[in-house]
């Protein structure tokens, strides 16, 4: 296993298979239906208008397992040193280490380029992956309780951040 620079084209039905696995199979994602391919087209224009990198785990024969990303926390400028990030792992591949290695890779990317808080938004019965943010320094800020409705029942909404050293000298404005 490698990481690489995901591209949209190279990668982008890979991360939308990806991605709707976990919308029709789990409450990783509150959405109801799986996305199209010109969904990511706009998902793939925000990342670049962003400068948000998308981080990939490869196999030996160039097939993505997982990606790691982040992006805008809230869409107002005194949020700029905030982002909020997420990571998937393919289903065949979970259990394997590599939810850690995106996200350790995801948060090196965030502290390279002065990120100063990271946010993940983590369906509160995701215990695998509470721990996993638990692991890595994250601490729970919070949880909206019955922010979603997904597979007939109220879902709750856990909060994990992280504070990183960055940036050195933060400017208004």
């Amino acid at each position: 296993m490698r990481l690489i620079a995901c591209t949209e084209e190279a990668h982008s039905g890979a991360i939308l298979a990806i991605l709707n696995e976990a919308i029709v199979n789990s409450t990783a994602l509150y959405d109801y239906k799986p996305r199209t391919p010109e969904n990511m087209v706009t998902w793939f224009a925000a990342k670049r208008a962003g400068g948000f990198p998308v981080i990939g785990a490869v196999d030996d024969n160039g097939k993505l397992l997982g990606f790691a990303s982040y992006g805008t926390f809230r869409a107002f400028p005194a949020y700029k040193y905030t982002v909020e990030h997420s990571v998937y792992v393919d289903a065949a591949h979970r259990g394997e280490g590599l939810g850690r290695t995106l996200m350790e890779a995801i948060v090196a990317e965030a502290i390279a380029r002065e990120v100063h808080v990271m946010v993940g938004a983590i369906d509160a019965s995701n215990a695998g992956s509470i721990a996993l943010h638990e692991r890595l320094g994250f601490t729970h800020s919070g949880t909206v309780l019955q922010a979603g409705f997904k597979f007939g029942r109220w879902l709750d909404v856990a909060f994990y951040q992280r504070i990183l050293a960055t940036p050195l000298n933060p400017v208004d404005g």
